[in-house]
């Protein structure tokens, strides 16, 4: 399914990806039990971090602020846990699959990319960038990739990178009924961990899309 190249096994030694297709999903604009969901993880993340210390040092938010610092970037999942932690503000309610992938990355902190399973033209590729790549963003601005940092690949084109994130292309849209997810683990996360974390998107995704099945998964090194 995923063809990983040398030179992505050079730069990320001991790092690994987390891949999942799911079908038959709902992609609703909103959903009552994904609400209740929110707001229950929403207090378990208030109980479990008191203050940004405790944060900024979990596991795996510090494995990523340490990737994301060699590109004098932040975290933006740690920013988004901030915001909801200690801001207050609610878990946004965009589409269902989108939300159930995020609320995952929220409780889990890593990182997720989500794709149309028909917009993707196979086989994918995981590389190390050389830093002249380009691919358009979600926002639809291009984007030029970061020297080495890990992105995804089909024929015609990137899919998403660690740094910058997923493209427009393969977006997943409202009438969206079957989904890629992909992890993006960084040296230092376990496969267990990775695996851990499918299984909670999973799990949020058959909240609104009872018949959803898992196609296929793997965890790639």
């Amino acid at each position: 399914m995923i063809y990983v190249t040398d030179a992505w096994k050079q730069a990320h030694k001991g790092a690994s990806i987390g891949f999942m297709i799911v079908e038959n999903v709902l992609n609703a604009k909103q959903s009552e039990a994904l609400e209740v969901s929110k707001r229950k993880l929403k207090d378990e993340l208030q109980a479990r971090f008191t203050n940004r210390e405790a944060l900024f040092n979990h596991f795996p938010i510090s494995v990523y602020s340490n990737y994301y610092k060699q590109y004098k970037k932040s975290y933006h999942v740690l920013k988004q846990l901030e915001s909801v932690i200690f801001k207050g503000k609610e878990i946004p309610c965009i589409a269902a699959v989108v939300e159930a992938m995020f609320m995952a990355e929220l409780k889990n902190g890593l990182l997720t990319a989500g794709h149309d399973y028909n917009a993707l033209r196979f086989p994918l590729t995981l590389d190390a960038a050389a830093g002249d790549e380009a691919y358009f963003l979600i926002n639809g601005k291009e984007q030029v990739v970061k020297p080495q940092d890990m992105m995804l690949y089909d024929a015609a084109g990137i899919i998403s990178s660690i740094i910058h994130g997923p493209d427009l292309r393969t977006r997943i849209l409202p009438e969206t009924q079957k989904v890629v997810f992909v992890v993006y683990a960084p040296v230092g996360i376990s496969k267990d961990t990775v695996v851990n974390h499918l299984s909670d998107i999973y799990d949020y995704v058959k909240l609104v899309s009872p018949d959803a099945k898992i196609e296929y998964q793997e965890v790639y090194t």
